[in-house]
């Protein structure tokens, strides 16, 4: 018994719509009338293609499958597509607007930057004056400084010289009174050694000795103490009595001692030392005499001595401590002089200071300008240069605009046009699909659902880049051909092609090249081709196929990957391989009408590659001017080549 139990049967309407508003409650269509327009749309594209189905069958004798595997496909490539599509549009609407208004306020922004270019040259001549007349004042201060630097080691010089000559009078002096202090500083410290008993002891002689009267007298004549005349051993002479009188000086002994400690050594008159010049003479009048009689006479002998001594030293010394006061006056003037000579350098040096200060602001606010006048200048080019060159493309890109405001609005048609291709479509003849087409986009008009006239596959998803890449690998130049390479591209099942002319088979091979596995059911390493396929991401071409598949190629058709340590994989055979997100599966069967179960529809996107009368007329056109002008083949397909690279890189360019 070959009967096998159809148990297919289709959804109704209702079941239809229930689906369509579940699955399109994910997308963002928040308009409740285009909603339920795009709903009844899908139930319409569905059923449309099942009325098509069946004059299919009846006229050319080919059976296809409509299954809600494909409606399910047909709602889930357009949620897919819309918000890729939208997300697209609304990036090139954006960039272009962007460039355009960029253009546009340009020639504003040149304006801009002429006046203010212009507004700077005053400011900056302004400033170059400034920085000039600056740079004068500084070198004219740096003169008067140089002078004055000038002047001031002059000064120094002979100050210095004044010092050094004033040092050595000084010390001169001072070598001279040297000689005096150590007996003067002995006599003190002698006196020093005395205390109120000595004096007193001295006070109360009844009948001294000749020694002491000696001292007295002498401290008598140094203190200008005047004597007593009393009657000499000579009749009618009298003889000058010192002791009688000394008694008042020796009254107070501490006082008596302070009066010799400050005797005024420095201004003793001549007359004083004229009388104390005899005792001076007298033998018997040094410390070692007087020691003999009294301790107290001793250390005022040894004053006496050494006053009389420091006063020649002094005298002898007063013209050089003269010339040294004369010195020190004169060095005291050329120490004010240099200090005011000081003062007007340091004040020159810090008006140069102040001056440089200001050079210096008055060069970085000129480079500034400079900069700023540069950067100006630049810009300007720049924008003129913009302005020359883009000059042309500003009517360009308005358009462009104004085509992408109108694909946004119409993208929700445009797709349901382009996923009911994808999903229904490829099956059928061009002639079919032309019609289907039709309808779907005058129920698209009739249900309110905005759409671009005349909307298709390739108009609403292809790039014309990667068109032309097709075509330069050996796509066929119809529209068919064309549309098929898309659905393939878009769709989310691996393709089967009907190929009876392997023109799909030559296309896959030319873009795929030297990567391709090429294999068929019948080869003994099909699987294991299949496997490293898989595992290196290879793009792989099944050939020849039949009626029927292969069961172990499911997991690969239903794309059963799963995760597993991180890592994608799939089950083929008894294997678990990992599966190579570059990966890519095409089947080509050569039968020209072949009959395949509706499992296998589901399965893969069936691809009708058969050679339709316009692609035949453009293949023989080719063939034809091929043969007879082949320089005017070769310059068409020089003429593609070049004008597919040059749109690849206006598309390179404009997404950078």
């Amino acid at each position: 018994n070959c009967c096998t139990i159809d148990w297919f049967s289709e959804w109704p309407d209702e079941a239809l719509r229930s689906v369509a508003n579940a699955l399109l409650g994910e997308t963002d269509i928040d308009d409740p009338g285009l909603l339920s327009g795009l709903v009844e749309s899908f139930v319409d594209v569905h059923q449309s293609v099942v009325q098509a189905s069946v004059r299919f069958k009846n006229e050319l004798g080919r059976v296809n499958f409509v299954t809600p595997t494909g409606y399910l496909e047909l709602i889930g490539t357009f949620t897919k597509l819309m918000k890729r599509k939208k997300a697209e549009l609304t990036r090139l609407r954006s960039r272009t607007a962007t460039g355009l208004e960029k253009l546009l306020t340009t020639a504003t922004e040149v304006a801009q930057l002429q006046e203010e270019l212009t507004a700077m040259q005053p400011m900056l001549k302004e400033a170059a004056e400034q920085t000039e007349a600056t740079m004068v004042k500084i070198a004219e201060d740096k003169a008067v400084a140089q002078e004055t630097a000038a002047q001031v080691t002059k000064e120094e010089h002979e100050a210095a010289d004044k010092a050094a000559e004033t040092k050595a009078i000084a010390d001169d002096a001072q070598r001279d009174l040297d000689e005096a202090l150590p007996a003067l500083d002995a006599a003190l410290a002698s006196l020093k050694s005395l205390n109120k008993n000595d004096i007193t002891e001295v006070k109360a002689m009844q009948n001294p000795p000749v020694g002491v009267k000696l001292v007295m007298e002498a401290v008598c004549i140094m203190q200008g103490v005047k004597p007593k005349m009393v009657a000499g051993e000579k009749m009618g002479t009298k003889v000058a009595d010192y002791w009688s009188v000394c008694g008042p000086l020796l009254q107070n002994p501490q006082k008596f001692l302070e009066s010799l400690f400050k005797y005024d050594k420095d201004n003793i008159p001549d007359a004083v030392i004229q009388k104390i010049q005899p005792y001076i003479d007298n033998a018997d009048f040094t410390p070692a005499a007087i020691s003999k009689v009294s301790k107290a006479c001793t250390s005022i002998c040894s004053w006496a001595r050494a006053m009389h001594k420091y006063h020649f030293v002094a005298k002898a010394v007063e013209p050089k401590r003269q010339c040294l006061r004369e010195a020190q006056e004169s060095l005291q003037k050329t120490l004010g002089q240099l200090a005011d000579a000081k003062a007007r350098l340091k004040s020159v040096q810090d008006r140069i200071g102040e001056m440089e200060s200001k050079f210096a602001s008055l060069v970085t606010k000129k480079k500034q300008l400079e900069d700023k006048a540069s950067e100006c200048t630049i810009k300007l080019a720049r924008a003129k240069k913009l302005i020359d060159l883009l000059g042309d493309e500003r009517q360009r890109w308005a358009e462009s605009v104004e085509k992408f405001d109108k694909l946004i609005a119409n993208v929700v048609g445009d797709i349901v046009v382009a996923a009911g291709t994808i999903a229904y479509q490829g099956p059928f003849t061009s002639e079919f699909r032309a019609d289907l087409s039709g309808r779907w986009r005058a129920r698209l008009g009739k249900l309110n659902v905005p759409h671009t006239e005349l909307t298709d596959l390739v108009s609403a998803l292809c790039d014309p880049v990667q068109v032309r890449d097709w075509q330069i690998h050996g796509l066929p130049r119809d529209a068919m051909s064309t549309e098929n390479a898309s659905i393939v591209n878009l769709s989310s099942r691996w393709p089967l092609f009907i190929d009876p002319q392997a023109q799909a088979n030559r296309w896959i091979k030319q873009m795929e090249a030297d990567k391709l596995v090429i294999m068929k059911l019948t080869d003994r390493d099909f699987l294991r081709s299949l496997e490293n396929a898989v595992r290196f991401g290879s793009p792989c071409l099944l050939e020849n196929v039949g009626l029927e598949l292969d069961p172990a190629l499911e997991p690969i058709l239903l794309r059963q990957t799963f995760k597993q340590a991180g890592s994608t994989v799939i089950r083929l055979g008894d294997s678990v391989i990992p599966y190579h997100d570059d990966f890519k599966f095409y089947i080509t069967t050569k039968l020209p009408n072949p009959l395949y179960t509706p499992e296998v529809s589901t399965k893969v996107v069936v691809v009708n590659f058969t050679l339709s009368p316009s692609g035949l007329e453009d293949q023989m056109l080719g063939l034809v001017v091929a043969r007879e002008r082949p320089d005017l083949e070769e310059a068409k397909n020089a003429l593609i080549v070049n004008n597919a690279k040059m749109k690849s890189e206006l598309k390179e360019i404009e997404d950078k």
